[in-house]
């Protein structure tokens, strides 16, 4: 049976036209993104605490799968309730798994440690943005070889799905830290929006920023559902979160009922030693929180995906937010997770320097100290800002390991046997 949901605007790719296949275009969407080697090295790109470190923590891969797990049940819970969705009218799941799982593919190593950094190198040459660069691969880098680099020919709604933020740098007043798309990649925004003329009113502040497709909303909720919960249950475990230091931070903070509620329940979930399968159960009323409403847009005309929104209950939003702000204040804020920020600065500042004077502003002699397949590309362009983005593009694929390995043999002297150089 035919899903009314989408039509062939969805589904136009942006590249090359796809060949034949068995399978749906949102399924190809989703076994491309799993087979792709980008996706493959979220599993030692930092989610929370080092790649490593401890066993049983969540690596950006294993967020990224139990966020498409909540984003295929808030589609099928969707589906369930009837009433505005049909047999033949739905949001597709796998569209949506596919979304949810790529939507951290363009974050770097270090986590938000080592995008804030990569953000401060690049701004004066575009800015970097991980949901940015995450699109940069999907359209053009996600496929290499010693002889080619390309897309992956998405479907545009796959595309606009990851784009939780539509806002060109050059669009903002001043240098923006985050939530933007690089200048380069209005030719994609233009894609995904059809040619459509953006209303004057969507260019003021984040409105157009605020600007999603209900599947882009579904991934975003994922997303908030997944690290608030799960952030904590990994702090706990980590010795990061304990009774004591959550009553500490709790003492600062205006408490009120609901959340001196959440505050009870959690410890008693610490306690009991009970809290995954406390926390397992609240991931289930994230889910059940969901609705759709229908919204009136410049975009309804052409697809059913702006014709809806998502809607959460204001109770679990408040819930996610809270259990978001006592994480960052504990956890993300405490010395141990600023050391690794204080590591991964050090370490992108002395990798970036080092492939900046050897491909850039070169001296008299070239030393060839990156793999000879990304030295070409930035040899390729024409521009520093050209080649900043090649450099960019470098570190921002490697995981926490690699780069690691790849500072000790540019700068350890201990570490330099032919084995180790290889």
């Amino acid at each position: 049976m035919q899903n009314r949901f989408y039509h062939a605007f969805d589904v136009e790719t942006f590249g090359a036209a796809r060949k034949p296949d068995y399978r749906t275009p949102f399924q190809v969407d989703r076994d491309r993104i799993i087979h792709a080697h980008a996706f493959r090295k979220l599993q030692s790109k930092t989610q929370v605490f080092l790649s490593g470190e401890y066993d049983f923590y969540r690596t950006r891969l294993t967020h990224s799968m139990e966020v498409a797990q909540i984003g295929r049940s808030i589609c099928q819970y969707l589906r369930s309730r009837g009433g505005i969705l049909k047999a033949d009218f739905f949001i597709d799941s796998d569209l949506v798994e596919a979304v949810c799982l790529s939507h951290d593919l363009g974050h770097p190593p270090f986590g938000h440690s080592g995008e804030r950094t990569l953000q401060e190198l690049m701004a004066r040459w575009g800015g970097f943005e991980g949901n940015a660069q995450t699109l940069r691969l999907l359209t053009g880098t996600i496929y290499q070889n010693e002889t080619a680099v390309r897309g992956m020919q998405p479907t545009r709604a796959l595309l606009d799905g990851v784009l939780k933020y539509k806002k060109l740098f050059r669009e903002f007043s001043g240098v923006p830290q985050n939530h933007f798309l690089y200048d380069a990649q209005e030719v994609e925004r233009t894609f995904v929006l059809g040619a459509a003329k953006l209303p004057r009113e969507l260019l003021a502040g984040e409105a157009l920023n605020a600007f999603k497709s209900v599947e882009c909303q579904i991934m975003d909720w994922a997303d908030d559902a997944a690290y608030s919960l799960n952030d904590i249950v990994d702090g706990v475990k980590a010795g990061f979160l304990t009774q004591d230091k959550i009553e500490g931070w709790a003492a600062g903070e205006t408490i009120d009922a609901p959340q001196q509620k959440l505050l009870d329940a959690l410890f008693d979930a610490i306690r009991s030693d009970r809290l995954e399968s406390v926390f397992s159960t609240k991931i289930g009323g994230f889910i059940t929180a969901c609705r759709l409403r229908e919204r009136d847009n410049f975009m309804v005309a052409k697809t059913n995906r702006y014709r809806f929104e998502l809607v959460v209950t204001p109770e679990a939003e408040r819930e996610a937010h809270f259990f978001k702000k006592m994480a960052n204040d504990i956890i993300f804020e405490s010395p141990q997770l600023q050391q690794i920020e204080h590591k991964a600065r050090r370490i992108l500042f002395d990798l970036w320097n080092s492939c900046w004077s050897n491909y850039v502003e070169t001296g008299p002699r070239v030393i060839h100290i990156l793999p000879a397949r990304v030295g070409k590309l930035i040899n390729a362009e024409k521009t520093p800002a050209d080649k900043a983005r090649q450099i960019c593009d470098y570190l921002a694929g490697l995981t926490d390991g690699m780069i690691v390995h790849t500072y000790r043999r540019l700068f350890d002297p201990e570490f330099g046997s032919l084995r180790d150089l290889s």
